[in-house]
């Protein structure tokens, strides 16, 4: 936070009278928060647990859904929200236009690029999943002819997303089913079918790393590394790319997205990142960004808006920043993407991934030893993630889902055309929230 607050003080410095209203607001009220994040202990699950206004007589298994903010979180929204409020212009003026090179937008990629790696030009601010995937498809420049290979275990809007944009450049989508069962799924199966799949006119594999369906987890590193041999056969213009819907291993995998040899990967925050809601990132390599062509403007890029005030045409490649979308914004939000970020940095990565995984382990070895219980989620830890799909015989998911929470146990139902009953344990859950979820359960047989 003490980036922040010399940002901060440094755009209210100097400032008339008239004007301290918003600068000085801003400095003390970044003060506040930077003490409010040390008033707990990171160290301490039950002092983490206390950062969020969750409702403590529930136990809250379906956090892969929408995220409860930390206080950090709380706290950052509301100082940007109140400052916005108490002067509109100077405030939005001084931090996102006035200096460019100083712009909140700037602070808040510096923080995440520490979290996924790589540099912080090469990340996009979207609003979640569903645009940053829809911006990449409907911005490469594919042929007519070309297509693009996905799995059948991809949830809707990803799917819907790579249709449309099919559609409109008169390409192909096709799936491939990377697993018969998913309890039984293993990383050389799903790489070998993928690559099999490919076809002289597959342009993009488009592909998710947690399937929220089942949990089963995309090996997208060892699937990157295949693809070296089959693009080193390849001209640029046919080259594969990789594009990855992110969002349920992001804040749950301790892995950076930048070493993951994936050409895009698009994430929503407001999930297992726990930030604001309406907030996602796209990050993509500066040779891949260059194959993508804008589909709305931006006020996070100078260059475009330069070109226009110049009656050119932009110079030079793509940038992350041409995609991050523009027109006003609750910026609110975007601004307190950072803190959610440093929540997890001031934990720590590994921390916060061990953690998830153990419940989520826990939960699936006492859902395994229920005789009427049929547990869907892979237990090996290489494809094990935040989710945790299961049936109980006899009982349908929607009613498992409604009987739980009559308990006060709030699971998910999954909707797919197979659905099912989910659990999704996070850093906001205790041991005896596992307790309580698996005797619900066992109640239910």
């Amino acid at each position: 936070m003490e980036t922040l607050n010399v940002e901060l003080g440094q755009q209210s410095a100097g400032k008339s009278s008239s004007s301290t209203s918003t600068g000085g607001y801003a400095a003390a009220a970044s003060t506040q928060i930077f003490e409010a994040v040390h008033a707990y202990d990171p160290m301490d699950w039950a002092s983490i647990r206390g950062q969020f206004n969750l409702d403590r007589r529930l136990a809250h298994l379906a956090n892969f859904y929408l995220a409860s903010y930390p206080k950090p979180v709380r706290d950052s929204i509301d100082h940007y929200r109140n400052a916005l409020d108490n002067d509109p212009h100077s405030f939005l003026n001084d931090n996102m236009f006035a200096k460019p090179e100083q712009a909140l937008w700037r602070h808040v990629v510096n923080q995440i690029h520490k979290y996924v790696g790589g540099s912080a030009d090469e990340i996009a601010l979207t609003g979640n999943t569903t645009l940053g995937l829809s911006l990449i498809y409907n911005g490469l420049a594919l042929r007519a002819g070309q297509e693009i290979l996905t799995s059948t275990h991809e949830f809707y809007p990803h799917y819907e997303a790579i249709r449309l944009a099919t559609q409109k450049w008169g390409g192909t989508m096709r799936q491939v089913r990377l697993y018969e069962e998913s309890p039984k799924a293993s990383v050389g199966e799903m790489v070998d079918r993928l690559i099999k799949a490919i076809r002289p006119e597959t342009r993009v594999l488009a592909m998710t790393w947690v399937h929220s369906a089942m949990g089963v987890v995309l090996p997208v590193t060892a699937v990157s590394a295949a693809l070296k041999p089959v693009n080193e056969g390849r001209s640029d213009a046919d080259r594969i790319i990789l594009v990855v819907d992110g969002v349920h291993g992001f804040g749950v995998l301790d892995e950076n997205v930048a070493d993951m040899g994936c050409d895009f990967f698009a994430a929503g925050t407001h999930k297992w990142i726990l930030g604001p809601h309406g907030t996602g990132i796209v990050w993509g390599k500066a040779s891949s960004w260059a194959l993508v062509q804008a589909t709305i403007p931006s006020l996070m890029a100078r260059e475009p808006s330069n070109a226009w005030r110049e009656s050119r045409a932009p110079k030079g490649p793509t940038e992350a920043s041409w995609l991050s979308p523009g027109g006003f914004l609750a910026y609110e939000h975007l601004w307190a993407v950072a803190e959610a970020f440093r929540f997890h940095e001031r934990i720590g990565r590994t921390r916060v991934s061990n953690r998830i995984l153990e419940l989520n382990g826990w939960l699936k070895e006492g859902l395994a030893g229920m005789k009427l219980v049929r547990l869907h989620s892979p237990q090996r830890p290489e494809l094990s993630a935040g989710f945790v799909s299961f049936d109980v015989i006899g009982v349908p998911p929607r009613e498992v889902v409604q009987r739980l929470r009559q308990v006060g146990v709030i699971a998910s139902g999954s909707p797919y055309g197979v659905p099912c009953a989910r659990f999704s344990a996070g850093i906001v859950n205790s041991e005896d929230d596992i307790e309580r979820a698996l005797t619900a359960v066992q109640s239910l047989q």
